[in-house]
């Protein structure tokens, strides 16, 4: 077992060759070690490299919604009227402290992507 960290591209690509070819090694074997060692190593370089921005708040209560077959209406009784929720998801109405706090425990939605600045039209 030769480990070295991943510094660029091609040893990145090595690791994932590498990980593919042990992907079902036993846990407590040499190899299952390396397996986790190795997705650690990954983990950490598409991490620094490759990094995923927080959603938009206005897409993330419309993708929660639909996750959850969610309707407008259901929402209205979240946050209050039915046109209310359509100004929000149409991004005519910020989103007032209170609202973040009741669509975030009703939706379990992060408060830390709800609260994020977007553009109201």
């Amino acid at each position: 077992m030769e480990i070295r960290p991943i510094k660029n591209e091609k040893d990145y690509e090595q690791a994932l060759n590498r990980l593919e070819s042990i992907f079902d090694a036993k846990k407590g074997t040499d190899k299952g070690d390396e397996l986790e060692i190795l997705s650690i190593l990954i983990d950490k370089y598409e991490s620094e490299k490759f990094p995923i921005g927080m959603p938009d708040p206005i897409e993330a209560i419309k993708f929660r919604m639909e996750q959850m077959g969610m309707k407008q209406k259901d929402l209205a009784e979240v946050v209050g009227f039915k046109s209310r929720v359509s100004e929000i998801l149409n991004k005519k109405r910020k989103l007032t402290l209170e609202m973040i706090r009741k669509i975030s425990s009703t939706l379990h939605i992060p408060t830390e992507v709800l609260v994020q600045e977007y553009v109201v039209e």
